[in-house]
């Protein structure tokens, strides 16, 4: 695929050179087809700085959830190779479950569960689901769905849409982390949602370093990085 190759700018990040994984690389939208009727609604692939993923996690467990991590699922929606899926099956969640439309970011995402089983790293049941994000019917419980902008304004949406029909016959709390917040307004115009937070998180230093390198191979150069990433945090609160 376009972007996972060095003549496209592959550079790898530390996070798989340190566990043997692959979720690096960067696919621009346009080159993410599959052939579903929402390709077109496809931002691009890129793992989530992990300095980030977990600072987010500790805010919302900050922020009063409904039940302990034990007892939540976590949903990484447009998950991609699998990167927040793999940090998040490290604390505890009940299960994590990552969906992807893409067959080869799917499949792809899949061996990486594989090598961070047999690495001993997996502290619940975690999988891949190879689906389109709004036909995936949210599990029943306690439940933290994490985006990393992985679509556009119009399947954001339809996505918040179906939640609205589904949270009226689904047992739990469901809360939301979205990472590069680009339509937050979506979010915004939406009743039902209260914000939990709105702000900057910092990636590492060595996360920094790493996406400034990655993104300054990138041949067309239309991507950049900062030293942090625009988040926000959701909570549904009426029925």
């Amino acid at each position: 695929m376009p972007g996972l190759s060095v003549k496209d700018g592959f550079t790898q990040h530390p996070f798989d050179a340190e566990y043997g994984v692959r979720t690096s690389g960067l696919i621009a939208g346009r080159h993410l087809k599959s052939g579903h009727r929402h390709d077109r609604h496809a931002t691009a692939y890129y793992g989530v700085a992990p300095s980030v993923f977990h600072a987010l996690v500790r805010r919302w467990q900050k922020s009063g959830p409904a039940a302990a991590l034990s007892q939540t699922t976590f949903v990484d929606l447009g998950a991609g190779m699998g990167r927040a899926v793999l940090l998040a099956s490290e604390l505890g969640f009940k299960q994590v479950v990552g969906v992807e439309l893409h067959p080869v970011l799917a499949e792809m995402a899949r061996k990486n569960v594989i090598l961070w089983r047999r690495m001993g790293r997996e502290c619940g049941p975690m999988r891949m689901v190879e689906c389109d994000a709004v036909e995936f019917a949210l599990p029943e419980g306690p439940l933290l769905v994490f985006l990393f902008n992985p679509f556009g304004a119009a399947m954001l949406r339809r996505l918040l849409k179906g939640w609205r029909k589904a949270q009226a016959g689904r047992g739990g709390e469901l809360d939301l982390l979205y990472v590069n917040n680009e339509q937050e307004v979506v979010l915004e115009s939406e009743r039902g949602w209260t914000r939990l937070y709105l702000g900057k998180v910092r990636r590492s230093k060595v996360d920094a370093i790493a996406d400034h390198r990655i993104m300054a191979n990138q041949p067309e150069g239309e991507y950049a990085a900062g030293n942090y990433e625009d988040c926000s945090m959701w909570r549904w609160t009426q029925e």
